[in-house]
């Protein structure tokens, strides 16, 4: 399988990890009864809670364009070396971005974020270059 899609697995993997920690904190300061429930009034959560939440939200909003554009490329046939890398920098600064958000380390949140805008871009390069 093709770099850029091994990458894609694992970023939508990591999509999918990120609901364990703020499920597994809501359930111990709400309750697995309100975490089950309708969630009517549900609280967006504080501390690492909330960041965890919105670091999982932040992953959900940049997955879809990155699974857009590998999908682009790998069809299109304009996988290279350097797309390989875009998708490797897209996880890498996806994790970074992930850890520090959860632990409330701002710039370096910034620094995974700006990681992944700029692999997207180096794949979109690859398409339309």
């Amino acid at each position: 399988m093709k770099t850029e899609l091994t990458m894609l697995a694992w970023s939508a993997a990591l999509c999918v990890l990120l609901v364990l920690p703020y499920a597994i904190g809501f359930a111990r300061t709400v309750g697995l009864a309100e975490l089950a429930g309708n969630r009517e009034n549900f609280p967006a959560g504080t501390g690492w809670i909330g960041r965890a939440r919105r670091a999982h939200a932040n992953m959900i909003e940049n997955l879809v364009p990155f699974a857009a554009l590998v999908l682009a490329v790998v069809v299109a046939g304009r996988s290279s070396g350097t797309t390989a890398l875009a998708a490797e920098l897209f996880l890498a600064g996806r994790v970074v971005h992930a850890v520090a958000y959860i632990a409330g380390i701002g710039w370096v949140r910034t620094l995974g974020f700006a990681a992944g805008v700029v692999a997207m871009a180096m794949l979109f390069a690859a398409l339309v270059g």
